[in-house]
């Protein structure tokens, strides 16, 4: 299985919409193979988040799409989740692929081409690289930019996905610098019609990596 190129990512706050499954059922059905759903739940309890990903894991399974877990390498292994993004804080990357084996896809977020060149060495197969621009998650911290992705892109062969204040118009310029896809959270769940703006941001990656 491919890297998806579009990669959602619902926090905390996203996955307590009421709509929440609705919608990211219909993503994962719309968009196939080529999404990727994170469900990062730092600050809710296993049993909520493993509720949830059991639910979409199923549906992902019929899509042919992906639903990543990020950091509880247990609730996705129980819900049947086909990935899991780690970080700095979690289990290590060659810890968690021994673990897992090779059935489960690994993501790594780096911030510096150092720990995405050692992450993609471990076993990751995707490194998110950020944060690109300026986020309303990080109000005041200016972005890397565009170069962070190249300077990753440079040392690692796995795909490179450019995170933190991704619009579509942006896509092009981090396709440009190396990304071979990008991760998304305010872009979608913030817009009026988040099945909208997936569509446009899917469309702007297709278009960028066609070039």
């Amino acid at each position: 299985m491919s890297v998806p190129p579009l990669h959602i990512i619902a926090a905390d706050e996203v996955l307590e919409r009421g709509d929440f499954v609705t919608l990211a059922t219909a993503l994962l059905t719309a968009h196939g193979p080529g999404v990727a759903l994170h469900l990062r739940a730092h600050g809710r309890p296993g049993a909520f988040l493993y509720r949830i990903a059991a639910v979409l894991a199923r549906v992902a399974d019929g899509a042919g799409a992906l639903v990543v877990v990020n950091d509880r390498v247990d609730v996705a292994l129980s819900a049947g989740a086909g990935g899991v993004q780690l970080g700095v804080r979690s289990l290590p990357v060659a810890a968690t692929r021994a673990l897992v084996g090779p059935g489960v896809r690994l993501g790594y977020s780096a911030h510096e081409a150092d720990e995405a060149a050692a992450a993609a060495r471990d076993g990751a197969d995707w490194v998110l690289a950020g944060t690109i621009y300026e986020t309303p998650s990080h109000p005041g911290r200016a972005g890397a930019g565009p170069e962070r992705v190249r300077e990753i892109a440079a040392r690692v062969a796995v795909p490179v996905l450019a995170i933190g204040g991704i619009t579509a118009e942006r896509v092009p310029e981090v396709v440009a610098a190396g990304a071979r896809g990008v991760a998304i959270i305010g872009a979608v769940w913030r817009a009026p019609d988040p099945r909208a703006a997936a569509g446009e941001l899917a469309a702007a990656l297709a278009a960028a990596l066609e070039r």
